[in-house]
């Protein structure tokens, strides 16, 4: 059975978002799975620059200004100090909400 181009992406393709210190962000879809993409990480980050040639134009990251980076798929072959598994994001709205209405 063949799989779907949507599937193929997925599983072939990795989205980074990198969130600076000055409050913007910005992603980016690599043709690199989430597995090998996991295992270049640490080299990446210790890079002082990042670039990402697109189409129409190259950007250039620099990672000092990196704050936090979020993966998808999630790649869970991190492992270690530091690292927490089975994690749930609390989002602001949530905390909130919380105690506000009742639960009867």
């Amino acid at each position: 059975m063949r799989s779907s181009f949507a599937t193929q992406a997925q599983t072939n393709a990795t989205q980074v978002t990198f969130y600076f210190d000055n409050g913007q962000s910005e992603a980016f879809n690599i043709p690199v799975p989430a597995a090998t993409f996991s295992q270049q990480l640490p080299q990446l980050l210790a890079q002082p620059v990042l670039t990402f040639h697109l189409i129409d134009q190259t950007v250039i990251v620099y990672t000092a200004k990196v704050i936090k980076v979020e993966v998808k798929p999630p790649i869970p072959q991190i492992q270690g100090e530091g690292t927490f598994p089975n994690s749930q994001r609390i989002t602001t709205m949530q905390r909130a909400a919380t105690g506000r209405f009742p639960t009867e």
